[in-house]
């Protein structure tokens, strides 16, 4: 048997995916965590519901999109599994919840420009 780097790293605790528990070594994506669990398709398109998951694996293409913690259109490629994190297959024909389209249109706060008070760099 050959062993592999990986073979020597105990795996944590896991994150929990759709329900199912899914686990992963330290410094792992929760993209390459799924992707080492064979679950390579998590969400679809919207107009042809065609099957989307790891495709650049960089963060550029939004393809593996999910909500971890709540926190929706999480790139899966990008943000590291933590032991208990909570994620779901994103729905893109979902509809937000009011609070959270306003906060992700316009942020926690928007302004103009900036006050009399405050210097321009």
């Amino acid at each position: 048997m050959t062993r592999t780097r990986t073979d020597d790293i105990e795996p944590a605790t896991g994150i929990e995916f759709d329900g199912t528990p899914v686990p992963f070594t330290p410094g792992q994506t929760i993209g390459g965590a799924l992707a080492g669990a064979g679950i390579v398709s998590w969400r679809t398109t919207r107009r042809d519901h065609a099957p989307r998951g790891l495709f650049c694996g960089i963060g550029v293409c939004f393809d593996c999109l999910v909500t971890v913690d709540g926190v929706r259109s999480q790139r899966a490629c990008l943000v590291e599994a933590c032991a208990g994190q909570v994620v779901q297959s994103s729905d893109p024909d979902e509809p937000l919840p009011l609070s959270e389209l306003s906060a992700e249109a316009f942020g926690p706060t928007q302004s103009a420009g900036p006050s009399a008070e405050e210097p321009h760099v």
